[in-house]
């Protein structure tokens, strides 16, 4: 395919926020790519030129696209940057001064160019322009390909769940059907999509929809998927990025402690106390995420990797047994150490037992619980049943975090005039219909010095109107890509004619009622990975408190 036609798909994609016309659009698009053509042409839509998890940085910043554009224009670069300060985006620049000079290059040479530019240039920063293309519309637009409706998407997440690679998915799918697809297993060094719980509202709940079932800790820490093969040991974050560099002591406790050639586990990498053995809160672990000084944080705060499950051992895929064979060859694959352990469990269907076991969480300064039910398999990117959580704010009145992913923000007044921003507007995420619903407006909870960074940072993203994926009735000062997912919590949830969380027909929308910001970015959280409406609705109707604004 020329790369001038998938310019041309690009464009009609950006024309619209219809997301039924996106997947038309991207149906046709990846119908008319080549086999060799249509990973290229995913991994470009979704702002990537790799899976998620390979560390592939397009390490151009701003200084060097204004060079770039100077020699390849022979105008001067401060002429240049006159013109990126006027129109915002170096993209639109060099449109402008290049114009359509050639239409000859493939997709396949534009992308090979910028994978080498890639990987033989310096780390550095881009101001994207995104398309705001999901997984889900990605999918669906795979499907779409091939029946023209997208009755195939089942089958292209489960690919997609066991590889997080859409690009192999589309490759094999485009190759050789539905049937292609069951070639992907899982293996070592690509991470599988992680296994999420539902909430529950009681320990009767919990022994209602599970009966007998395996109780353990929920530790707020860092979730890890760890890949060990030999002496190679890789650690994936919940949203497939690797962080194996930035946890040595994960990865060495692992190579000492874990006793099989290759491996795939699941855990929570928490800060402990070397003399007390005591686990720090969430604040003091999260400063572990810091790319500097390294060496200095790692002795300062240790982390301890409590592992809880198992997908793969010794050339077996062990995502298809149940909960408790899982868990007891995690227990008999992990040895003695001080970096790694194995979640301990209660398994029973007492729900007396269960509320003990939750007041001992609870006193230890934990988030509360996880139920399992026992004979579950690991389903890969799912949501359900098969794993509940139990926390201790879901109790009573709406004291339970949200995630919400800021999709605009407003210029500050009054005191916060100086920062340029004063409240930013957040959305919850729409599962089924792979979009972004607003659920409240937010200036309680970020320090003055907090807001100047955090304006840098939604600047970055900043979009002329509003995205593709955002539904909203609000309008912010300044629309922005949904990219950042920040902690909140409030007083209870209540019905909003301007929001449109849950929002169906003429009836009112949901909303937080005196919402304030807990900490700031969510670094370890993707877009999607927000509070989804069915979670909103869940803890409207648990909250017990007026349901009406």
């Amino acid at each position: 395919m020329r790369f001038s036609k998938l310019v041309d798909y690009l464009a009609r994609l950006d024309k619209t926020s219809k997301r039924l016309e996106m997947t038309a659009i991207l149906g046709a698009l990846f119908k008319e790519a080549s086999e060799e053509d249509v990973a290229p042409i995913i991994y470009l839509t979704q702002e990537r030129l790799g899976p998620a998890f390979e560390p592939i940085d397009f390490g151009i910043g701003e200084a060097l696209a204004a060079e770039a554009l100077a020699l390849a224009t022979g105008k001067d670069k401060t002429e240049i940057k006159k013109l990126y300060k006027e129109r915002g985006d170096y993209g639109i620049v060099a449109e402008e001064l290049c114009g359509a000079s050639s239409n000859r290059l493939t997709v396949k040479q534009v992308y090979d160019r910028l994978m080498q530019i890639a990987t033989t240039s310096g780390t550095g920063t881009v101001a994207q322009k995104t398309l705001g293309i999901g997984d889900p519309t990605v999918m669906e637009g795979l499907s779409w390909s091939k029946t023209g409706d997208k009755s195939l998407r089942p089958q292209i997440e489960r690919a997609y769940n066991v590889c997080s690679d859409l690009g192999q998915v589309a490759q094999l799918f485009k190759a050789g059907g539905v049937e292609a697809l069951a070639k992907i297993k899982v293996t070592v060094g690509k991470p599988v999509r992680m296994a999420l719980a539902e909430r529950a509202k009681s320990a009767e709940d919990i022994v209602t929809r599970l009966g007998m079932c395996a109780i353990e800790k929920k530790f707020d820490g860092f979730r890890c998927q760890v890949h060990k093969q030999s002496e190679q040991v890789r650690i994936f974050s919940r949203n497939l990025e690797e962080t194996t560099t930035m946890f040595p002591d994960i990865a060495k406790a692992v190579r000492d402690q874990v006793k099989a050639k290759t491996a795939i586990l699941e855990g929570e990498a928490l800060a402990y106390d070397v003399e007390t053995a005591e686990f720090h809160p969430f604040q003091v672990t999260m400063q572990r995420k810091r790319k500097y000084d390294l060496e200095a944080m790692t002795a300062k705060f240790p982390l301890r990797l409590v592992a809880f499950d198992l997908l793969y051992v010794e050339g077996k895929d062990f995502t298809g047994q149940p909960y408790s064979k899982r868990h007891d060859m995690l227990a008999e694959l992990v040895g003695q150490g001080d970096g790694l352990s194995v979640a301990d469990h209660l398994v029973t269907q007492d729900a007396k037992e269960i509320e003990k076991y939750f007041d001992d969480a609870v006193t230890l300064g934990l988030e509360g619980i996880l139920a399992k039910r026992l004979d579950s398999k690991y389903q890969a990117g799912a949501r359900n049943f098969n794993w509940i959580k139990l926390k201790r704010s879901y109790q009573g009145q709406l004291t339970d975090t949200v995630d919400g992913v800021v999709v605009g923000y407003l210029r500050g007044r009054g005191m916060r005039a100086r920062f340029g921003i004063g409240a930013v507007l957040v959305a919850v995420y729409d599962q089924p219909n792979d979009r972004f619903v607003t659920i409240g407006k937010i200036g309680t909870g970020f320090s003055d010095e907090k807001w100047p960074q955090l304006r840098e940072l939604l600047d970055k993203v900043a979009v002329e109107h509003k995205p593709a994926r955002v539904d909203a009735v609000m309008l912010p000062d300044v629309w922005v890509e949904p990219k950042y997912v920040i902690e909140m919590r409030a007083d209870e949830i209540t019905r909003s004619p301007i929001h449109t969380a849950g929002k169906v027909g003429d009836e009112p929308g949901y909303a937080l009622r005196f919402p304030r910001v807990i900490g700031f970015i969510r670094v370890d959280k993707k877009p999607e990975d927000a509070t989804t409406v069915k979670e909103i609705l869940g803890m409207f109707k648990k909250q017990g408190k007026k349901k009406t604004a």
